[in-house]
């Protein structure tokens, strides 16, 4: 058996996918109006798509107006700036 040092590291991640009856994009359980779930599924998954990290205006890029206006000013609340 080869020892830890001897094995190349090649640098590739593989992801399952999400349960089939969560949402396909955080995989996780959310009204479809809702933002997707910040987690590290979202976040590599938007990754590998997009060749960077995600942030809430990402998240949030599919919902309604009203629904960011929500989210923005709540997420405000908490110390958090959305940038749109």
């Amino acid at each position: 058996m080869k020892k830890l040092q001897e094995v190349p590291f090649t640098g590739k991640m593989m992801m399952m996918p999400g349960p089939p009856d969560k949402c396909p994009e955080c995989a996780t359980d959310h009204p479809k109006e809702y933002p997707h779930n910040n987690c590290l599924f979202y976040q590599y998954k938007f990754y590998y798509a997009n060749g960077r990290w995600p942030d809430w205006a990402d998240a949030m890029a599919h919902c309604s107006q009203e629904m960011k206006d929500t989210w923005i000013k709540e997420l405000a609340r908490k110390g958090i700036e959305v940038k749109q």
